[in-house]
């Protein structure tokens, strides 16, 4: 299957545009020949969340929004409208089949997630879709494969890696003032209570990424094995629902090629706690913790200090001027501060412009995207194999052999 002509090689030369490579070319034509290449060009499908994307594409200046989808015909033409966004479907099928479109920005409900980009990989689409990659080990290989076999692109949009905090932990950590990474733990609970139906048909660790993403890209590593327990129970109601009766579920993680083991958990239902994304890093020199409540700031714990010097409450910087300047402003701000997402999600750290240039920027230069394919299948199998420990018990549950080669 043929990649589409944008994905060309080509070549960064300090302080200019990206270039075409054009060896054969006499240097003085060259010279004089357009240094932009033609924008990459997105259908964003599914326009709740999904519509916090258009302004960004809009204003990056690799991309173009081709295309958006949604079923609701009406809140279709209201968001197209809004954005002044001619081409409008309200079936999938019509995205995938417009030769104009580029890639697919899928923001539509997670058992969308697998079908959805497995068939844009079979139209000859790129992908770039909201977490989790699917819900079924199946679904996650037929995707990795479908990107070896075609040479397309795929990400899972994962916001925690691209959130300000994890890029400023990520920064102490390349500068050593971390030291060495001793243990790591992750936190997500969030009561799914008000939201779209098919939550209550979801299994805490099959919604897992959020946890399970930063304490592996930070040491840019994969899962090996995972143990994990259930703890409560959840209403009959909703236990029914989703097969599943366990509250809260707690996983280890055995990184492969590291001494260091993580820990995560998760819940969606009746247990109570604040909404809240953590990921807290332990080094020999210094340690990051995260807040215990919404809007204060984390704790940075440095070694061989007084004890009562040990703790200090840090701000944590804007990471905006990895960006291109147009699209800077949407580290700091959302579209809809209303939706679910930004109530519960605090506006997921400043990370969708970082998304999307991370994307758009794989296309032109012809890159993997990270997280890659097969990166995304081993951050959402951490889940799904966790969950199945859980129902066994702790058993430990190997990663699929596709997930880590």
């Amino acid at each position: 299957m043929a990649v589409p002509a944008f994905t060309r090689q080509y070549v960064l030369i300090s302080g200019l545009p990206r270039l075409p490579l054009m060896l054969n070319c006499p240097l003085d034509k060259r010279l004089k020949m357009p240094s932009a290449p033609a924008p990459v060009r997105v259908a964003v499908v599914g326009l709740g969340f999904g519509a916090e994307f258009l302004p960004i594409y809009q204003k990056h200046p690799q991309a173009e929004v081709r295309a958006i989808s949604r079923r609701n015909e009406a809140e279709l033409h209201k968001i197209g409208d809004a954005f002044g966004i001619e081409n409008r479907y309200t079936e999938y099928e019509q995205v995938l089949a417009d030769p104009e479109v580029d890639f697919v920005h899928i923001n539509s409900p997670i058992p969308d997630h697998g079908w959805m980009s497995i068939e844009a990989l079979k139209a000859g689409k790129h992908v770039m879709c909201t977490v989790p990659m699917a819900t079924t080990i199946e679904e996650c290989e037929q995707i990795a494969k479908l990107v070896d076999e075609t040479g397309l692109k795929y990400m899972m949009a994962e916001t925690v890696v691209y959130s300000r905090e994890f890029l400023f932990i990520r920064e102490m950590l390349k500068s050593g003032e971390l030291g060495d990474v001793q243990y790591m733990q992750a936190s997500h609970p969030q009561d799914m209570e008000g939201w779209p139906e098919y939550w209550e048909r979801m299994i805490p660790m099959h919604y897992a990424t959020h946890v399970v993403s930063p304490v592996l890209g930070l040491l840019d590593k994969r899962a090996e094995y995972v143990s994990c327990f259930g703890s409560g129970v959840v209403n009959a109601d909703i236990a029914e629902k989703s097969g599943n009766k366990f509250a809260v579920e707690s996983c280890h993680i055995k990184i492969r090629g590291s001494d260091v083991a993580a820990h995560i958990w998760r819940f969606l239902f009746d247990t109570a706690r604040q909404y809240r994304e953590s990921f807290d890093v332990y080094g020999t020199k210094k340690s990051f913790e995260w807040p215990l409540i919404e809007g204060e700031d984390p704790v940075i714990h440095t070694a061989k200090q007084p004890e009562a010097m040990i703790p200090e409450r840090v701000k944590v910087t804007d990471f905006a001027h990895l960006l291109p300047e147009e699209i800077r402003e949407f580290t700091q701000q959302v579209a809809d501060q209303e939706h679910l997402s930004f109530i519960q999600g605090a506006g997921h750290g400043g990370s969708h412009p970082h998304m999307v240039h991370e994307f758009v920027s794989s296309l032109v230069d012809n890159r993997d995207p990270w997280p890659n394919a097969r990166t995304s299948a081993n951050w959402t199998c951490v889940g799904i194999c966790a969950h199945q420990s859980a129902v066994e018990g702790g058993k430990i549950v190997p990663l699929p052999e596709f997930t880590i080669k």
